[in-house]
C-alpha cells in the first residue's frame, strides 16, 4: 500500500475521532428549571408528594453519540419540601432522611442506552448514606438556543425506589415503601 495513502486513511480515522468529540457538549444544570420531585403513598388513600429545592450539577450530552451521555447530580436534602412546615421537619429527622447526618443525595451515571430521543439512564445513587444502582427511564424534552445568547437542552426522567434499600426502615405503611421519583433537568450549554 502506498505510504501516502495510509498516511490519508490514518488522517481521516484521527478527524473523525476529533470531530466526535468536538460535538460532546457539556452543560451546568439550571438550578431554577432543574427539580427532584417525588410522591409515596399516603395511607393507601392518596399521595404525598414533595421535591428538593436546591439541585445541581452537570451532564454532557451528543444526540449523535448519546451512549456516552453522562450526569451528576447533587441533591441537599435539607432542602426538602412538602409544602407543610412540621412534616417537613418529620422528614427531615433522623427516621427518614436524616438531613444532619446525610446532607446531600448524589446521582451519578454509570452508563446509558437508548437514542438521542431517550432510554434508559444506569447509575449510582446515594441516599441516607446508601449507594444502589438503578435505572432512569429518560425522555429529551428538547434542546435549542435560549433567549439570552446561551444553548439548552432537557430531559424528564423516572424510577420507583424502594425507602427500605436505602437504610428508611420505620413502617409507614406497606404501600409506602415505594418512592416514584421524578427527575426534571435543564441545562446551559458551557462555553
Amino acid at each position: 500500500m502506498n505510504t501516502n495513502i495510509l498516511k490519508a486513511m490514518i488522517l481521516a480515522v484521527l478527524v473523525s475521532f476529533t470531530s466526535a468529540n468536538v460535538l460532546a457538549a457539556e452543560y451546568k444544570l439550571d438550578p431554577t428549571h432543574s427539580f427532584v420531585n417525588f410522591k409515596i403513598s399516603h395511607l393507601g388513600i392518596s399521595w404525598l408528594l414533595g421535591r428538593f429545592n436546591d439541585v445541581s450539577g452537570d451532564f454532557s450530552y451528543d444526540s449523535s453519540k448519546p451512549e456516552a451521555t453522562k450526569i451528576s447530580i447533587l441533591i441537599d436534602t435539607k432542602t426538602y419540601d412538602s409544602n407543610h412546615s412540621e412534616r417537613n421537619l418529620h422528614i427531615k429527622d433522623e427516621k427518614y432522611l436524616d438531613v444532619e447526618q446525610y446532607p446531600e443525595a448524589r446521582f451519578v451515571s454509570t452508563g446509558f442506552t437508548g437514542d438521542k430521543m431517550g432510554g434508559m439512564l444506569s447509575g449510582k445513587l446515594t441516599l441516607h448514606g446508601v449507594t444502589k444502582n438503578i435505572s432512569f427511564d429518560i425522555k429529551k424534552v428538547g434542546e435549542g438556543k435560549d433567549p439570552w445568547g446561551g444553548y439548552r437542552a432537557g430531559f424528564e426522567g423516572s424510577v420507583v425506589i424502594k425507602r427500605t434499600d436505602f437504610g428508611m426502615e420505620s413502617n409507614l405503611g406497606p404501600l409506602a415503601n415505594e418512592v416514584y421519583l421524578d427527575l426534571f433537568i435543564e441545562g446551559v450549554r458551557k462555553k
